[in-house]
């Protein structure tokens, strides 16, 4: 670095973060959903949370990354802000001890001692010929404006850094818009809200055989916008929607309701009860829920008019419903018993983390297909996914989706060309390999997106001529139970196989299998919280008494080797 660029680029760190220097007591840590807090203490956060976009990008030859800041499922108080990398996922793992040591800088000279040290470590040229750009979105939360002025002040305290304001945004369309300009393709919201509408009118209905396709009740849909940024959203493309109707509550409209207050994917998905908005005229009604950011999708349809209970479709039954439609295309392609009978091999993986519920697991294996599992957090799943052809992966709460390799849509597209352009096109094995190729264009391959995800869900529906009901039957869940256990060190607690077991203390483990091996179809695993003092308990079993049971059991055996 010249003199003069190494003079201004300290100058600039040393100003930027007297202008934001840290709360007293606040201590920010860098996890799967970034740095989080309420809204009002994050704004230093977010300033250094720019520098570290920028520097990621430098790093990375200037490609494209994102800040997305928004505290997605939290209430309308608290916000955050986490890091996108240039193919769209999550900021890379290794990284985020220099996240949270940055985030934590206890003065200006502090932080500029840990930035120049860090670029030395990395070889991050400052001042260099690479620039830096960082694409920002923000949700609709009030401290969002404030705190989008935080990142662009921290982006350019890094010399040569470009910042790029997307706009309001849910966090998927960032992740998609960072993932497609560092693919050479149009980036714009425009063209998010085009290939959603094209794949899925224009592509996936068009390929529904005619004699599915359901009533216009199956076409209708009561889709819960959690007061956020998703409802915002979809009431601006559901128009150009071919195919079904949909009716929007907790829209984000003024005065409508409150972000995340009693209605979202989390409150449906953990309380099992009709969002804010819905009423006895809805008993029947197919009706999904997005997350305040739209980056989570559950399913449900209020049972009874008597009262707010509901059937609950969450993320594993979305997953069982992909991972059902993508293998019979596959089969098509591989089994099709026509004349043109080119095969296709692809290595089909399902990715679920523990908490998965058994039933789902077992659903998946019955029908011949690959399960393996991960540790908690969508940095681990959507890793996984991406050793497969096409890898599949969801948690409970409805965050997940569906990746393709390049070399399996480039096969795909080759089968494609060649069977359009002889006799078997319209044969079951082009449709079925277009069907395919309209899904992974459908679907958000960057991270779960609750839009793509329920266009997907709307089209394989009416593709299968399944009712909600068709779809709730696939298997019934086992009871479960979740407790937190408090403990004074949650690290004494050390897991291996995924969490799903005990390494440390060693005794504990033996202890879970005893209790397990007393219930029936019994199942549990404990596991330290990433981020408080707990260990979280988790137990399945045939009846609910038992997963009660079940857990009180182990957490009891917790207190006593960690109280």
């Amino acid at each position: 670095m010249a003199a003069n660029q190494e003079r201004e680029q300290r100058r600039r760190l040393l100003d930027v973060a007297s202008r934001f220097p840290l709360p007293s007591g606040c201590r920010f840590s860098y996890g799967t959903a970034g740095f989080r807090a309420d809204g009002a203490t994050m704004a230093p956060a977010v300033c250094r949370a720019g520098i570290l976009a920028a520097l990621r990008s430098v790093k990375l030859a200037g490609a494209a990354v994102g800040i997305v800041i928004t505290a997605s499922h939290n209430p309308v108080g608290d916000n955050g802000v986490k890091i996108a990398d240039p193919d769209g996922g999550m900021m890379a793992q290794h990284w985020e001890p220099f996240a949270d040591a940055l985030a934590n800088a206890p003065d200006p000279d502090a932080l500029l001692q840990l930035v120049l040290q860090f670029a030395k470590d990395e070889g991050i040229s400052l001042g260099g010929h690479h620039t830096a750009q960082v694409l920002l979105g923000r949700d609709t939360r009030p401290t969002g404006e404030y705190l989008l002025d935080a990142a662009l002040q921290g982006i350019n305290a890094i010399v040569g850094a470009h910042a790029i304001d997307m706009g309001i945004l849910t966090t998927p369309q960032l992740h998609w818009m960072v993932r497609s300009k560092n693919k050479g393709i149009k980036a714009s919201e425009s063209d998010y809200f085009t290939q959603l509408i094209d794949s899925f009118s224009r592509h996936m209905l068009e390929l529904v055989p005619k004699d599915k396709g359901g009533d216009e009740l199956a076409k209708k849909l009561i889709v819960d916008g959690a007061n956020g940024i998703g409802g915002v959203k979809l009431e601006q493309i559901k128009a150009e929607l071919s195919g079904i109707d949909i009716n929007v509550r907790n829209s984000g409209k003024e005065g409508e309701g409150i972000l995340n207050h009693m209605c979202g994917a989390d409150f449906v998905q953990k309380e099992r009860v009709t969002p804010h908005g819905f009423s006895p005229e809805d008993v029947g009604v197919r009706c999904a829920s997005l997350d305040g950011d739209a980056d989570r999708l559950v399913y449900f349809r209020m049972s009874s008019a008597s009262d707010n209970k509901v059937d609950l479709v969450d993320g594993d039954k979305i997953l069982s419903l992909f991972a059902l439609f993508i293998r019979e295309q596959l089969d098509i392609i591989n089994n099709n018993g026509s004349q043109v009978n080119k095969s296709m091999p692809a290595r089909l993986g399902i990715v679920q983390t523990a908490y998965a519920n058994g039933a789902s697991t077992q659903f998946l294996k019955n029908h011949g297909l690959e399960v393996v599992f991960t540790p908690t957090g969508v940095k681990y799943l959507h890793k996984k996914a991406l050793e497969y052809d096409i890898g599949i992966y969801f948690e409970a709460n409805g965050h997940g989706t569906i990746v393709f390799s390049e070399d399996f849509l480039s096969q795909l597209q080759s089968l494609s060309n060649e069977l359009s352009s002889d006799a078997a096109n319209g044969s079951a094995q082009y449709r079925a390999a277009m069907r395919l190729m309209a899904a992974s264009q459908l679907i958000n391959q960057a991270v779960g997106d609750a839009l793509s995800g329920l266009l997907l869900v709307e089209a394989i529906l009416q593709y299968k001529g399944w009712s909600f009901q068709n779809w709730c039957e696939l298997y019934s869940d086992l009871p479960s139970r979740q407790l937190k256990v408090k403990v004074i060190d949650r690290s004494s607690i050390v897991t291996t196989e995924a969490e799903t077991k005990v390494s440390q203390p060693s005794s504990l483990q033996e202890l879970i299998d005893k209790e397990t091996a007393n219930c029936a179809h019994g199942r549990c695993f404990v596991r330290p919280s990433g981020t408080e003092d707990v260990v979280r308990v988790y137990a399945e079993a045939s009846t609910q008494v038992e997963a009660d049971s079940l857990a009180r059991s182990v957490a009891h055996h917790v207190e006593h080797h960690l109280g």
